[in-house]
């Protein structure tokens, strides 16, 4: 792409838009990634004794074995849900900048 191609697609408010859903979605999940990971952090490091509960009388499986675990299946259930808006809704608004640019461009 030819730097005036660049130049129309920045001109294009739907690339403000773009720039803007992203990065608040991004943010989001990265808040709550950030939450759930330190706030297990801590509560292994200020309360070891909530993380190290059996989850029953004579079980092997404590809380924090299950919070871990936790951890993994909900960080895999965010990315998902990012590539899933990411290759929907904003593929479809770069597609279109891109072509609007390139029709500006002719």
């Amino acid at each position: 792409m030819s730097s005036s191609v660049y130049a129309h697609i920045r001109r294009n408010p739907r690339f403000a838009e773009l720039v803007a859903k992203r990065t608040r979605f991004a943010t989001l999940l990265a808040a709550i990634v950030l939450v759930v990971f330190y706030g297990f952090v801590l509560v292994v490091a200020f309360a070891p004794q909530i993380v190290g509960q059996r989850l029953s009388e004579g079980s092997n499986l404590t809380i924090g074995i299950v919070a871990g675990l936790f951890q993994f299946i909900f960080f895999w259930v965010l990315t998902f849900v990012y590539v899933r808006r990411a290759n929907g809704e904003f593929d479809a608004i770069n597609t279109e900048i891109v072509r609007a640019a390139w029709q500006e461009e002719k």
